[in-house]
């Protein structure tokens, strides 16, 4: 095997052996030898890539921090209206955080604020977006009257962030408790126009 492409292999086993580890135990309970055991690399080896824990955490904050862009900017070019943006784009983020052990793991250490220094733009501002897309949605007369887009964008950010806590330990993964969520709360402040427009798609 080409020592190229090998040490590509290293680099990922040992992200990938890392992000299982935070994921489970957490930043601070997980010691080097945890990683080393599950990745089956070297010290030698990882220090290769690495200089610390610490600098392989910042590469899993990193490597989330570029993946969320593309997903927002691929939901924001869609021709959809505000509100169906901001549930499907929630819904695919929380599939997106069950399914990849790296992002989970990158983006609980992001939220955490573990190994963020130096990183701009470490974790996604989804408070400030949802409540941006629905605004647009009241004022285009997607919300029921007298609904604050305000108390929406933040009972929606605190969902994906409790889908993703409660979803890896019990019951309903991450993303079936998110689209729970959005059943619910839509029956309450969605107008009933884009309800009966949604059942029909």
């Amino acid at each position: 095997m080409p020592q190229q492409r090998r040490a590509r292999l290293t680099r990922q086993a040992i992200v990938v052996a890392a992000a299982e580890e935070f994921d489970r135990t957490g930043y601070d309970a997980t010691p080097l030898s945890a990683i080393l055991r599950r990745s089956g690399v070297t010290k030698g080896a990882f220090y290769f890539h690495f200089a610390s824990k610490e600098a392989l955490a910042l590469a899993l904050v990193e490597s989330q921090a570029r993946r969320w862009p593309r997903v927002r900017g691929d939901w924001l070019r869609r021709e959809l209206d505000p509100l169906s943006i901001a549930v499907g784009m929630l819904n695919e983020a929380a599939r997106l955080i069950e399914q990849d052990v790296v992002l989970r793991a990158g983006t609980g250490l992001a939220r955490h604020r573990i190994a963020t220094a130096g990183c701009s733009d470490s974790e996604p501002d989804w408070e400030s977006l949802l409540l941006d897309l629905l605004r647009r949605a009241s004022e285009g007369g997607l919300l029921r009257p007298g609904v604050d887009p305000e108390a929406v964008a933040r009972v929606a950010y605190a969902a994906l962030v409790g889908a993703r806590v409660i979803g890896s330990t019990r019951g309903p993964g991450t993303a079936a408790r998110m689209e729970e969520t959005w059943r619910v709360t839509l029956q309450g402040v969605a107008s009933p126009e884009w309800l009966s427009n949604r059942r029909s798609r």
